[in-house]
């Protein structure tokens, strides 16, 4: 973790709304290989020679040092002698030379790109065991455990050590600033583990849905679902997690600046852990996830070999499930970016005198924060409830009821597995209700509500979201999809947005 990081912890992760009657959740595309148990002797094994390296070098790994090349050239050496293609990238910072190690694994798509990276320097006042020898060296077995495997992955696996991080995530943004536009784009997802070790830790996951509703809103699309793979790990082993933001101050940052979906674990820095956080996970209230963060404590010793172990296989689980995944085809999409035949008022049924749906490209209003979004999620263009500002916030929010619109007519395959996805959001003042809603439907033999949110008494600023749901029960159907939002309570502000409506199977 660089020198700016304050740990915040989050709040239980927030359920979102979503009626799924008759619904289940969305299934993948075909069953993923088995992920290996990762062992945890060998991720010490490197983890000692992360330690020896440093002992050996003034005490620490930091950027510039020898500690550092050092480390980097362990790395790559092991990479080397198990069949990677591997670079040592050479950057400066600081008048210092810093390096990357990027390693990719033979074979998989290479238009499909999956990336896992950590950070390998420490900073100067230690070792850097936890901060992050413990990510760097997590990622690394697992990697070889891909060559022991031989594994055959559908996506093109790419692991990367950055250097610098701790001098503001120097190494990864030289990457990413120098990767043509191609190649950025052929990078589809992007995991980053720093500081998985922590000897107070907890568990937290990047909140990729932002389904904690706080701080910086949800990463590109695509992320959720990563955060949803990680879930599924911890929660087959019964270990709770809880949210973490997507703050930029780790190496995912200039991935999800440039937006490739991020995703990744952490085990806690110099936050405190509280009483109910040491209920749930163990360990002591009341003191830093890691005392030794950023100190010359941080050492072999600073380690939490269950927490290390335990979050080793999620990276295992990650790489597995999602680098073996076949790619969903998509059955039909709309980004709104031209006229695909929606119909606003299908039933003409809909009380609203302002607001109504339409496509178009968005202009901005604040009132107490955000309202309507003056950005889509892709291109230019969403769905909005006007899509005008007006001389101030309320000149055309959803007013005097219901607003509708509807998809054209969609034929569904006859087998699945089908899942519908989209992006959205729901924004109100203080004096909405939960008579006030976003809601979206599939309307076939029979019709599902797949989203319902619904407003409060509460400020609530415009933030795009993500929400998907199983179209299982509707294959070999031709359905449409009915979105409907509603100002019902009385003389509320209320603003809601849609954006890539995507069905795959």
């Amino acid at each position: 973790m660089p020198l700016t990081w304050k740990n915040g912890t989050r709040s239980a992760i927030a359920i979102l709304s979503l009626s799924l009657t008759a619904l289940l959740p969305a299934a993948p595309a075909r069953a993923a290989a088995a992920p290996p148990d990762i062992s945890l002797a060998n991720v010490k094994a490197h983890l000692a020679e992360f330690q020896s390296i440093a002992t050996a070098n003034g005490g620490n790994r930091a950027h510039g040092r020898p500690g550092y090349l050092a480390s980097a050239n362990y790395v790559k050496g092991r990479l080397d002698a198990a069949g990677f293609t591997t670079t040592l990238q050479s950057f400066t910072y600081n008048g210092a030379t810093g390096y990357n190690v990027i390693a990719d694994w033979p074979g998989g798509n290479p238009d499909d790109v999956l990336m896992v990276g950590a950070h390998l320097d420490s900073v100067a006042a230690g070792p850097g065991i936890n901060d992050n020898g413990s990510g760097s060296a997590a990622i690394l077995e697992s990697a070889l455990e891909v060559s022991r495997q031989a594994l055959q992955p559908a996506k093109h696996l790419r692991f990367a050590w950055w250097g610098a991080e701790e001098l503001g995530l120097r190494g990864s943004q030289f990457y990413v600033n120098n990767l043509p536009a191609a190649e950025r784009g052929r990078i589809k997802a992007y995991l980053n583990f720093d500081m998985v070790g922590s000897p107070n830790a907890g568990y937290f996951v990047y909140d990729g849905d932002n389904s904690d509703g706080t701080g910086s809103g949800p990463g590109p699309a695509g992320s959720a679902a990563l955060e949803q793979t990680i879930l599924d790990y911890f929660g087959s082993i019964g270990v709770p997690t809880r949210g973490t933001d997507f703050d930029g101050r780790s190496d995912y940052g200039p991935f999800i600046a440039v937006g490739i979906p991020a995703g990744g674990t952490f085990t806690g820095a110099e936050g405190i852990k509280s009483s109910a956080q040491a209920a749930l996970w163990g360990g002591t209230a009341g003191q830093a996830f890691d005392p030794c963060y950023h100190r010359a404590c941080d050492t072999a010793a600073n380690i939490n070999d269950t927490a290390l172990d335990r979050n080793a296989d999620a990276i295992a689980h990650a790489v597995w499930t999602i680098g073996t995944a076949v790619p969903p085809v998509v059955v039909w999409q709309d980004t709104f970016e031209t006229v695909t035949g929606w119909t606003a008022n299908p039933s003409a049924t809909d009380t609203a005198t302002l607001g109504q749906w339409e496509r178009g490209d968005p202009e901005a209003t604040t009132s107490s924060g955000a309202k309507q979004l003056g950005t889509a999620v892709s291109g230019t263009n969403d769905l909005v409830t006007g899509r005008l500002a007006g001389s101030s916030a309320g000149a055309y929010d959803v007013d005097g009821g219901v607003t509708s619109i509807q998809s054209p007519p969609i034929t569904l395959p006859s087998s699945g597995p089908l899942n519908l996805s989209l992006s959205w959001y729901l924004a109100h003042g203080s004096n909405s209700s939960s008579a006030d809603y976003l809601r979206v439907r599939v309307v076939g033999t029979t019709t599902a509500t797949v989203l319902n949110q619904t407003g409060a008494a509460t400020n609530r600023n415009g933030a795009w979201a993500t929400a998907s749901a199983s179209l299982n029960a509707f294959a070999g159907q031709t359905v449409r999809i009915l979105i409907d939002a509603a100002d019902a309570s009385g003389a509320s502000l209320v603003e809601a947005g849609v954006d890539d409506v995507k069905i795959t199977r």
